[in-house]
């Protein structure tokens, strides 16, 4: 028996040394809430649409141009089996997409009315702000962005404009895609 007390003594003294060598957890007050979006460039100005707005990121898919659409409607392409509509989201909102074809990239926007692709400039991938930097003001946009544009978020140099495709998504002037004749 003294010989289970003697290991029972040493695993209670080892436990012992141990949590008085173990770093604390971080205090909750150094966690700060992040809010997370899809970055991308549109029209010279940096911009992050919501997670849950975007369902994925393409490359630009070939596709097939329609008649009697809008200018700003590229075509339609196959991605896997399901028809996308193209937009280019510069010339709807007034200008053009610049840079490099190979840079451009496609968020594709599913709701359940509309499964749609909108062909941006450049897309980062993930970003990533602290909550609480939320600025409800926007920076200098071009006119046509304003009404999509909810606020902003700054982040080193640069600043995130919050792009909300939702609100572009009930958008008659986007949604009724059909030149008018």
């Amino acid at each position: 028996m003294s010989e289970q007390s003697s290991a029972f003594t040493a695993l209670v003294s080892l436990a012992s040394s141990c949590r008085a060598a173990a770093k604390g957890l971080p205090a909750q007050i150094d966690a700060r809430p992040q809010w997370s979006g899809i970055g991308f460039t549109l029209l010279g100005s940096h911009f992050v649409a919501p997670m849950d707005e975007v369902s994925e990121m393409l490359e630009v898919p070939s596709y097939t141009h329609l008649p009697g659409v809008q200018p700003w409607v590229r075509g339609v392409a196959n991605v896997r089996g399901r028809l996308l509509p193209l937009f280019d989201l510069a010339a709807f909102c007034g200008g053009r997409l610049v840079g490099g074809r190979k840079r451009r990239r496609v968020l594709v926007l599913e709701t359940e009315e509309l499964y749609t692709g909108l062909i941006v400039d450049q897309v980062f991938g993930m970003q990533h702000f602290p909550a609480d930097e939320f600025q409800q003001n926007s920076s200098d946009l071009v006119e046509g962005v304003q009404p999509y544009a909810l606020g902003s978020y700054p982040l080193e140099e640069l600043t995130w404009n919050v792009f909300r495709l939702s609100v572009l998504a009930q958008d008659q002037r986007f949604t009724d895609a059909a030149r008018d004749i």
